[in-house]
């Protein structure tokens, strides 16, 4: 199947993991099972080079040999879309057209980190960056990490303008997410996704159109079943789901530090043989008491077999 890039996306859309063997060493087999493991569970797109495949702390090149290998796993199978945050916009646009020269439909960014931007300089960043896209673009709202939020009488501005497929919010704010749903009804080609997958439900139900959840990597049928059973009100097996679905997320709260998400979902799929657990440098994965937590939580989910 070829997806067609002029239809909005919606959906289930994982943020993949950038599973690694050593500084600056991808584990493409691992990146292919994953791949293969979210698109047979019925994943809707993938999202790339997000804050889950830890995107700041990977070389360029790197970036760009994850791109072109899960454009070309992908085969049209879904839609690729790519993060190009940076604190460089010419980065931000090489990466960007290299998304594009290999096939990706759409990149993301959130706002450029480290000197927090005022929103009016968050406008003249956006104003700068959207003619120079080739591809069309995603906003990401994640003032946990860029320590700045795109607010809505900003999101209000750039629903004027052409170029833009949407938002991804990562505040875990549902006020703040149902005033951007509010906005988005003026743009019919506008999608607005949650991040926090413990919210999916409720965002869905204030007008959402998805999810971009880090879980669907370790259970994607989970995640999907979950999507459709909001869209159907099937209300015993959204129930049963949202039960299971915060029970898997018991595994981020393992560790005490942020990267403790990103940390669970590796181990998860490290345990489960998909890919490797380590983390990209300068962080550590899980140690094995922490291992060993994770492995009761899968194995009581019926995602690990003992043994």
């Amino acid at each position: 199947m070829n997806i067609k890039s002029s239809q909005p996306l919606c959906g289930i859309v994982p943020p993949l993991v950038t599973p690694v063997l050593g500084r600056d060493r991808l584990d493409a087999e691992g990146l292919e099972r994953i791949i293969e493991r979210v698109v047979v569970g019925g994943v809707h797109g993938v999202f790339l080079l997000g804050t889950t495949g830890e995107a700041p702390s990977l070389s360029y090149r790197l970036r760009r040999e994850v791109i072109d290998r899960t454009c070309k796993s992908i085969r049209g199978r879904v839609p690729v879309i790519v993060g190009i945050t940076d604190t460089s916009i010419v980065e931000a646009v090489n990466l960007a057209r290299h998304a594009a020269e290999a096939g990706a439909q759409a990149v993301v960014t959130a706002a450029p980190y480290y000197f927090p931007a005022g929103q009016p300089e968050l406008i003249d960043w956006v104003h700068q960056l959207l003619p120079e896209l080739p591809l069309p673009v995603y906003f990401y709202n994640m003032p946990q990490m860029t320590k700045v939020r795109f607010d809505p009488d900003m999101i209000c501005e750039l629903a004027q303008m052409d170029g833009i497929a949407g938002l991804k919010d990562s505040s875990g704010d549902l006020n703040y997410f149902k005033k951007i749903v509010e906005i988005a009804k003026s743009r019919p080609d506008w999608r607005v996704f949650v991040g926090p997958e413990h919210l999916l439900v409720e965002a869905l139900r204030l007008g959402g159109h998805g999810g971009v959840n880090g879980g669907a990597q370790v259970d994607p049928a989970l995640l999907v079943g979950l999507y459709e059973a909001t869209l159907q009100g099937d209300e015993t097996t959204i129930t049963d789901l949202q039960s299971r679905l915060l029970k898997l997320g018991e595994i981020y709260l393992i560790g005490s530090h942020a990267s403790s998400v990103i940390k669970g979902i590796k181990c998860a799929l490290d345990l489960m043989g998909v890919c490797s657990g380590e983390m990209v440098e300068p962080l550590r994965a899980f140690r094995e008491p922490e291992r060993r937590l994770v492995a009761d939580q899968l194995l009581s989910l019926g995602l690990l077999q003992n043994g």
